[in-house]
């Protein structure tokens, strides 16, 4: 078999092309994202960092892969691009792997593409994966009249039906391949990331600004005050590290809690609402 590496944008984006294959994933390393990648059946995966963050949440889904065997590492956010794999393959440096991955001779201080050439020579793993936390939506506040408040565990999880809500999001700001994309599809009150660490080039916020287009409160909280991928947790810890313009104008500031921030535009609109 030829084997290849596959670039995508994110992990949920993958299909059954990328089996046998190793995939290089602009996905943070969580254990959402792990498992997208894993499900396929593949011979390894490196995904970024976002900076590590809170609990470790960057790079949780490489000791998970390990308890099935599939190589993972994960790049340095501030060497690459989150969101682009291309960007990751060309430029990024491993800043972490699992042990099945150093049994390939994959190690930090690599650079991906070097590192995805040596998870080649492993085996395709075609296992059970363990359940996952992740992927979660709960609504916080529901009062007629006023915004709702939903939390997402990615961003993607948006519907028509979120337009006019707050939304916080498990996801960090960045736009896939840094390109203007449809994911923030809805008109909504506010959203807030998680900043992945920001990263090289601003990746991980890069969002923010694109969506002061729409004239739509953004903000992202940093990475080491909440973990990446669990939106209820970005809203109860997270603190603002970057706002748009759009969200000063709101009265937000970095260095305001979330929970804070979104208490604020609730009071905003009760006050608008007369």
């Amino acid at each position: 078999m030829d084997v290849r590496i596959v670039t995508a944008s994110s992990s949920a984006s993958l299909d059954a092309g990328c089996r046998g294959q190793v995939v290089v994933s602009g996905s943070y390393g969580g254990e959402y994202n792990a498992w997208h990648a894993a499900k396929w059946g593949i011979r390894g995966v490196v995904l970024c960092d976002a900076g590590v963050g809170r609990d470790d949440a960057g790079t949780v889904g490489l000791p998970y892969l390990d308890r099935v065997g599939v190589p993972a590492a994960t790049a340095d956010a501030w060497t690459c691009h989150i969101a682009d794999g291309e960007h990751i393959l060309a430029h990024g440096v491993v800043s972490h792997v699992n042990a099945a991955a150093r049994a390939l001779g994959c190690a930090p201080g690599q650079t991906v593409r070097d590192c995805a050439e040596r998870m080649k020579a492993g085996a395709t793993v075609e296992a059970t994966l363990p359940a996952i936390h992740g992927g979660q939506r709960h609504t916080m506040h529901d009062v007629p009249g006023e915004p709702k408040v939903i939390c997402l565990d990615a961003a993607p999880m948006l519907t028509p039906e979120d337009a006019g809500a707050i939304a916080v999001t498990g996801s960090h700001a960045a736009l896939f391949r840094g390109r203007p994309d449809s994911v923030i599809g809805p008109a909504l009150h506010a959203v807030f990331f998680n900043d992945a660490g920001v990263g090289l080039d601003g990746a991980g916020i890069a969002r923010l600004a694109d969506l002061d287009g729409r004239t739509m409160p953004a903000g992202a909280v940093a990475a080491d005050s909440a973990p990446i991928g669990d939106a209820r947790r970005i809203l109860a810890e997270g603190v603002l590290s970057h706002v748009n313009a759009s969200a000063t104008r709101a009265g937000l500031t970095a260095g305001m809690p979330l929970r804070d921030a979104v208490a604020h535009l609730l009071a905003r609109a009760r006050a608008a609402r007369g």
